[in-house]
């Protein structure tokens, strides 16, 4: 086994840290000896560099099973800024790519080859995969393999073939949310042979964990001064339909706060720059459906916050674990509606399959006690995942106390405004450590400055802006400002090939600031969907043709439509629904009335839609109104 300065080296020159979190080492050393390996580490423990040091020591090829393409791409790039050489191989890559990669793979030219565990399973991979010098296999998000898991994907039930075809090559599973009965799985369905087992701490002390039951208006309200309370920090607002996230975006956009929306129904192009736009901080507020976040290495999130119950426990942890992976104070926050149980319910009903439906309902009854329990938080997530933690109350959620001095006060005053220079949490646990750098101050404009030469930066190279640089390195150079390329190498995560790449430029950015230069804070200047809606609408413009052009579906331009009407701001246009079915539409709502939609659409013809219904449910609530005014 190799001596320590023997990962330490690597460690420094590659990635630029002197010293590893809790338990990479003791797993770089496992990997190392060869040993069959099961690491649950947290969102932001640094899995990835587990797997990616050793390769870089061992000097063959380990191969990392992944789920997502935009992950794998994002590991690769990472890994090239670095001076590492890694690929990927998937079918969105042309046939002659492909060719290319394979030929290298065999060659042994990269260190790290990322491929989908579907790419796996074909018939032609173990042939040419055998020709390739693996070190070993990797398995990220290694729960998938489960189906006690939350994220059960079939496909990585064939993983199990690795064993059969790489009998001698070990395998490493990697997750961040696994029970003890998953971990158990993951180990039985991979066939490891007498693994390390390295299993962190599912206690993230830094994070506040605040649950509150709402109605619609009150959620709306709530998230507003919640956002509002974060006004200069990064957020995920997790929405549980594409409905909803468009609605909560339009909605913030009408209050002044900026978003940008996330789901699968955008075109891939704006999702990508939807998520660059917000790592790249321009835009501090993402709106997304689950699909958001998924290995998104941006440390620096202050809150989380979820507008429905999520479907297990093991969701929540893994997204709420995107806040705080810098380790300072972070929130978590649920604002849940009694509508979501019912729903939850609903899809667990409409399983087929026996022993996933029971699952389901065994999912569905941890997230009712985790929200209805008065049991502390922190300790009910560490129980549900198996550990057994000796304290029973902490400070960080709202059952212990938590809610009174935040979701109840903080929310009701806004935030004083930064000073020009500002010490950051960071740099006081640096003083508490004695570092001599801790004692210069963070300004503020010279982190936004920087901000803004790694977004152009990381534009030019068509690459996400956490790729060129992680916030806390950009406080670090803003904190000791350095003066020469050696004084960055001291910088945290600036190895050899970062300094190289961007040192002169960084140094060149310093020097433009101390003479003078500043970020050019322009926001941009955008109309307020309403206001762009009823425009388009005044044009003549369709739902249709407003979707295309507003980049939403069209389900969300009629309610923000539906909406208006129903406040009197926009007139109901007889043109939107065709006269008959307006009138059976009205002759339904005045037996059942206008308070729930549902029960209109199941009495009325299957050929009438929602959208109809809302409209036209508009119009006679904004009548009711001016009859009782």
């Amino acid at each position: 086994m190799p001596a320590e300065t023997d990962v330490l080296a690597p460690l420094q020159r590659y990635w630029g840290y002197s010293s590893f979190r809790p338990l990479q080492e003791r797993v770089v050393r496992s990997l190392l000896g060869g040993r069959d390996t099961c690491v649950v580490m947290p969102t932001g423990g640094g899995k990835s560099l587990c797997y990616q040091l050793p390769a870089v020591v061992l000097e063959k090829t380990v191969l990392v099973i992944s789920p997502l393409i935009a992950l794998m791409q994002d590991q690769a790039a990472q890994l090239a800024q670095m001076g590492i050489p890694a690929a990927v191989l998937n079918s969105a890559l042309p046939a002659n790519e492909q060719s290319v990669v394979m030929r290298k793979a065999r060659a042994g030219q990269y260190r790290l080859l990322y491929l989908s565990p579907e790419r796996l399973a074909r018939a032609d991979t173990i042939g040419w995969l055998q020709q390739v010098p693996i070190a070993f296999f990797a398995i990220d998000e290694a729960h998938c393999i489960s189906e006690w898991g939350h994220e059960f994907r079939p496909e990585y039930r064939q993983l199990n073939s690795l064993r059969t075809n790489f009998p001698d090559r070990p395998i490493a599973a990697f997750t961040a949310s696994a029970t003890r009965r998953v971990r158990h799985d993951i180990l039985n369905q991979l066939q490891l042979r007498n693994p390390d087992k390295y299993i962190a701490s599912f206690h993230r002390s830094n994070l506040r964990y605040l649950v509150r039951e709402c109605d619609t208006r009150n959620q709306s309200s709530l998230l507003l001064r919640a956002l509002r309370f974060h006004a200069k920090s990064n957020v995920i607002v997790y929405a549980p339909t594409i409905a909803k996230v468009e609605e909560t975006v339009d909605f913030l956009e009408e209050n002044g706060v900026s978003a940008v929306a996330y789901h699968g129904k955008m075109e891939a192009g704006e999702r990508r720059r939807n998520q660059e736009r917000w790592t790249s901080d321009e835009v501090r507020v993402l709106v997304g459906t689950i699909a958001f976040g998924l290995g998104i290495n941006k440390a620096s999130v202050r809150a989380v916050i979820h507008l429905s119950l999520p479907k297990s426990i093991e969701q929540f942890y893994q997204e709420a674990g995107r806040a705080g992976r810098d380790g300072e104070p972070a929130d978590c926050i649920m604002l849940w509606q009694q509508r979501d149980v019912g729903l939850l319910a609903y899809f667990a009903e409409q399983i087929t399959d026996a022993a996933e439906k029971e699952r389901a309902w065994q999912r569905y009854h941890a997230v009712r006690r985790f929200v209805e329990s008065a049991d502390c938080r922190h300790h009910q997530i560490c129980v549900h995942f198996g550990e057994t933690p000796k304290w029973t109350s902490c400070d960080g959620c709202d059952v212990c106390g938590c809610e009174s001095t935040w979701l109840v006060k903080a929310l009701e005053v806004e935030p004083p405004k930064p000073s020009r220079v500002q010490v950051t949490a960071e740099s006081a646990n640096a003083v508490a450590s004695g570092s001599a750098d801790s004692l210069v101050p963070v300004d503020a404009e010279l982190r936004e400055y920087l901000r803004e030469w790694r977004r152009t930066t990381a534009k030019q190279q068509g690459m996400p802006s956490y790729i060129v640089m992680h916030d806390t390195s950009l406080d670090e150079l803003c904190r000791r400002r350095p003066a020469s390329l050696e004084e960055i190498r001291g910088v945290p995560g600036f190895g050899e090939r970062k300094t190289e790449q961007y040192g002169q430029q960084i140094l060149e950015a310093l020097e433009q600031f101390r003479n003078g230069a500043r970020a050019s804070a322009v926001p941009e200047k955008k109309p307020k969907p309403a206001e762009e809606t009823i425009r388009l609408l005044a044009e003549g413009k369709t739902f249709d043709e407003i979707a295309k052009i507003r980049g939403r579906q069209i389900a969300s331009v009629i309610s923000l439509v539906a909406d208006r009407v129903e406040k009197g701001d926009l007139e109901f246009q007889s043109a939107w629904v065709d006269k008959d079915r307006l009138a059976i539409i009205e002759a339904a709502c005045a037996r059942l009335g206008t308070e729930w939609l549902k029960p209109l659409k199941e009495v009325l013809p299957p050929e009438i839609t929602f959208d109809e219904i809302r409209l036209v449910v508009a119009r006679l609530r904004h009548q009711q109104t001016l009859k009782t005014a």
